[in-house]
């Protein structure tokens, strides 16, 4: 077998476990998205999310139902609650979750 033809056969490989990987990736958030909702007591408690860099901004009915503990298991660095409004600091990844959010609400 030439050398070239192993170039492209572990070429195609690796592309093959990195498409495998995205894929997988891209599951888990959106399983990760509807969990958020589901912690913040639901798509009708929320009234509006914002999205600043990593913080995500979110305006609920009733704040008092919000699983916190939850929202830090899935990978929040931080809640800060104001009135109706949850700060949550998230990863890169906070300007997904408004997007999906703003799909659902």
């Amino acid at each position: 077998m030439s050398p070239i033809l192993q170039y492209i056969i572990i070429a195609v490989v690796i592309l093959i476990i990195l498409a495998v990987a995205l894929k997988i990736t891209r599951k888990d958030f959106a399983i990760k998205e509807n969990k958020l909702i589901e912690y913040l007591g639901g798509k009708d408690n929320i009234i509006n999310a914002e999205c600043n860099m990593s913080r995500f901004k979110v305006i609920l009915r009733d704040v008092s139902i919000v699983q916190k503990d939850a929202i830090q298991r899935l990978g929040a660095k931080g809640i800060v609650e104001i009135d109706n409004q949850l700060k949550i600091i998230f990863d890169k990844n906070a300007k997904q979750l408004k997007k999906y959010i703003d799909e659902i609400v």
